[in-house]
């Protein structure tokens, strides 16, 4: 088929790369560079470098309100558009101008956390598993009819990050055998157990250490690697990027051993951390050259 794709990050890139072996990709959509680094310099997507890396045409508009960009769009005589955490909202001529409109790549089991973070809220909220949907797109958001699911458990260890690399992949697998079936009827999302995954506010980031283990340890795990759950040391901001429930008993936040620190029910083990300015580290590495205090702030 001819197939627009669309997407921006990191998580669309296997989704690009796997429809580009099976079909004639027309045009890639992403978001325009951004300054990044140090120097501030316009850094392409992670998208945009994977289609140049093919050899695809590159397009990328800051929005999609044009007549000119949606004329542009049209002319392409898709078949259909694959959208995959693209980062713009659809016009309904853009949503109608392929033959068999536009799919998305969700990463949940819809209609549970529709919206920007699926991920993140999966694992804070401590669910038992999550998957990835095909959703045929409409005008609301993430409510238009499922054309395929695949689902898979959360592990109790999973971070954001580790969670999605493999719905990730589990996408790119998905659409691929999605596409291969289509035309096939999709299949209206339930109207019970809608909820939504609002954007990480980074005001959510930092640890409460009265909250029971079980949810610091989530929080831990659910903002890692971004933005990072983070805490006070002393006078140093530290990120905690690994965890998991431990025994023990104290006031929150007191250390008891190593980095087993008490929280408001239990404590939680950190494994993993990145102090300001540096990279993560094991705890045992950051253990040899740090003074731990008796309490976190």
């Amino acid at each position: 088929m001819r197939v627009i794709f669309m997407g921006t990050p990191d998580f669309s890139v296997p989704a690009l790369r796997a429809i580009a072996a099976e079909h004639e990709v027309v045009a890639v959509y992403t978001q325009p560079p951004r300054a990044a680094g140090r120097g501030q310099k316009a850094r392409p997507s992670a998208v945009h470098r994977a289609a140049e890396d093919l050899g695809l045409p590159v397009r990328h508009p800051a929005t999609l309100r044009d007549p000119a960009d949606r004329q542009a769009f049209a002319d392409l005589d898709a078949d259909i558009a694959v959208v995959v955490a693209y980062g713009l909202i659809l016009p309904q001529p853009v949503l109608d101008a392929p033959r068999l409109g536009c799919v998305n790549i969700h990463a949940s089991i819809l209609p549970r956390w529709r919206g920007a973070a699926p991920i993140h809220r999966a694992v804070m909220a401590g669910d038992a598993e999550t998957g990835v949907a095909i959703m045929q797109m409409e005008a609301g958001l993430d409510t238009g009819p499922v054309l395929s699911l695949a689902r898979t458990p959360i592990d109790p260890s999973e971070t954001t990050a580790d969670l999605h690399d493999r719905l990730s992949r589990m996408g790119a697998d998905l659409i691929v055998r999605t596409l291969a079936e289509l035309p096939k009827g999709a299949e209206p999302q339930p109207r019970d157990g809608v909820t939504y995954a609002a954007k990480i506010d980074k005001a959510e980031a930092r640890i409460d250490w009265s909250r029971p283990a079980s949810e610091v340890d989530r929080q831990i795990r659910g903002l890692s690697p971004f933005p990072g759950a983070w805490c006070m040391m002393g006078d140093e901001r530290i990120k905690l990027l690994r965890s998991s429930i431990a025994e023990g008993q104290g006031e929150p936040g007191q250390v008891l051993r190593g980095m087993i620190i008490a929280c408001g029910e239990g404590a939680v083990q950190v494994h993993q951390v990145q102090p300001a300015g540096k990279r993560p580290m094991g705890a045992d590495d950051f253990l040899r050259g740090w003074t731990m205090p008796t309490h976190l702030g």
